[in-house]
Formats: C-alpha cells, structure tokens, sequence
C-alpha cells in the first residue's frame, strides 16, 4: 500500500500508535525546525521511542535523518517506518520497549 502523501501515513500512523500504546502520547516536530529530528516521538509507560515516517522505502532521507535515527535508536528505539515495514516496525517497538520497562 503506497500512500501518496507522507502527512496521511503520518496521521493514519499516529492513530495507530494511539491503539496499539494505549494512554501514549504522540508529539509531532514541526517540519521547519530541527531539521533531522524524527517526526514523532512517543511517551509511553515510562519510555519513549522516535518515528522518522516516509511514504515509502525509497522516499528522500533529508540531511542528518539517518544520523538522528541511528542516535535515538541508541538511546532507546528510533525507526524509519513506511506503510510496507509499518507491522515489522510496531513489532519491533514492542518487542524493545518490553524489555525495557
């Protein structure tokens, strides 16, 4: 499923997260500061994880994307997520995120 605009896949994504997180709390960066930083980042019992959200694979990673990722990810758990690795990627949040509360 390929969406045509990023922001759709973000909002269906958050509505997501709201479901599978319950009681989380979805900050979305404001795309003209920061330039890097993943767009969301999520609190949820006690830990957080950042979503850098693309509207598919082989979107444009914009300069310092990856190295922000890489860096969150180290502090807990960062991801680029997709509609095509979205259900991997929740998988993986889980899988992280349990072994950390």
């Amino acid at each position: 499923m390929t969406t045509k605009l990023e922001r759709d896949f973000q909002t269906r994504l958050i509505g997501r997260l709201e479901h599978e997180f319950p009681g989380c709390v979805v900050l979305v960066k404001d795309p003209r500061s920061n330039q890097g930083i993943p767009d969301l980042i999520v609190l949820h019992n006690g830990v957080w994880f950042a979503l850098e959200c693309k509207r598919s694979e082989k979107a444009a990673k914009q300069p310092n994307q990856e190295w922000y990722v890489n860096h969150f990810d180290e502090m807990s758990f960062a991801a680029f997520i997709w509609p095509e690795n979205e259900d991997e990627v929740i998988h993986e949040i889980q899988q992280s995120l349990g072994s950390r509360r």
